[in-house]
């Protein structure tokens, strides 16, 4: 019988990944699935024997089929996350869900380089009962970025975590950021590109040939000259998505370093600290019972500042906001 890679005594519990498209070398699936891990670390954390492929030992070179169980013991603290007295805005509340405003610069569960420190931290602390789904990532059904700030979804119990996997697996869940990108683009359109690992920078994702499916649909709020503030409705989930899209097209998003280097940020300092990416709204049902629900967050104030600079910054004749879009 193969062994288990987690002794019974263990205080620390592995991220439990199940496959569901084919990948063709264990060592490619991990960090496919944890943008965190790199592919080298995971062929380290495979030859450890932190990783079992359905429950068994593996190499760094088993394919992953679809359906197949990955835990992967990762590297840090040896206990769960523990409660911090982190403020935290709840936009709403339930029995069975949450919907919080996240600053930005928050990661939101913990990681190789985030033992603490994290979202998933403070709810632990306001939500001592929170345990659902595995527990680095108690009740989190999907994420932002650390700089990206806005609304996410946490589930409260198993049965939520799983309706709200579902909903967001067949695209159910509606999702609307505010964007401001460089240069100039068309007052509407649509970006598709499949994304994958970047093929030199491991932390990094980008529009690769055999990458994962994906597209971001935009339209125009106002035309800024070197700037367009726009509204991103990412139509699949895929990590870095907006970011990677815009960037493919020549028109990164303000103030991304990763994607956009110095220039996507020079003519906003020093208003703008981080990139112009905000989770304005949400529209879901919190349950197979409930009505679909839409929830706002408002720009935060370095965003509003940011975007005053560059409205001020547009060229002659005047570039005037829509009314209503912000």
């Amino acid at each position: 019988m193969p062994q288990s890679i987690v002794p019974a005594e263990s205080p620390q519990q592995p991220v439990v990944l199940v496959a569901d498209a084919f990948y063709p070398r264990l060592d490619v699936f991990v960090p496919a699935r944890l943008p965190e891990v790199t592919r080298s670390q995971a062929a380290r954390l495979v030859r450890d024997g932190a990783v079992s492929l359905n429950g068994g030992a593996c190499k760094a070179a088993h394919a992953v089929r679809p359906g197949d169980v990955v835990a992967v013991l990762l590297p840090g603290p040896s206990l769960a996350p523990q409660p911090e007295g982190i403020d935290i805005d709840v936009v709403y509340e339930d029995a069975d869900v949450l919907v919080l405003d996240k600053p930005a610069g928050l990661v939101v569960h913990p990681a190789p380089g985030h033992a603490a420190h994290t979202l998933v931290n403070a709810l632990l602390h306001r939500y001592p009962d929170l345990s659902c789904g595995d527990a680095f990532r108690p009740g989190i059904v999907h994420r932002l970025d650390k700089d990206t700030s806005g609304l996410i979804i946490v589930a409260r119990n198993e049965r939520t975590r799983l309706w709200l996997v579902s909903q967001f697996k067949q695209g159910l869940v509606q999702k609307e950021y505010a964007a401001l990108v460089t240069g100039s683009v068309p007052s509407e359109g649509s970006i598709s590109g499949a994304i994958g690992r970047h093929p030199s920078r491991r932390k990094c994702m980008a529009v690769v040939p055999g990458g994962k499916p994906a597209r971001t649909d935009y339209r125009v709020r106002e035309n800024l000259g070197s700037y367009t503030y726009v509204s991103a409705l990412p139509r699949s989930g895929r990590t870095h998505q907006i970011r990677v899209h815009f960037a493919s097209i020549g028109h990164p998003v303000a103030g991304d370093r990763t994607y956009g280097g110095r220039d996507a940020a020079r003519q906003l300092q020093p208003w703008l600290t981080r990139h112009f990416l905000h989770a304005e709204k949400l529209t879901f049902r919190p349950s197979a019972a409930s009505q679909a629900m839409s929830l706002f967050s408002p720009l935060p104030r370095e965003l509003r500042q940011a975007l005053d600079a560059a409205r001020a910054a547009c060229p002659q004749p005047p570039c005037p906001p829509q009314s209503g879009m912000v």
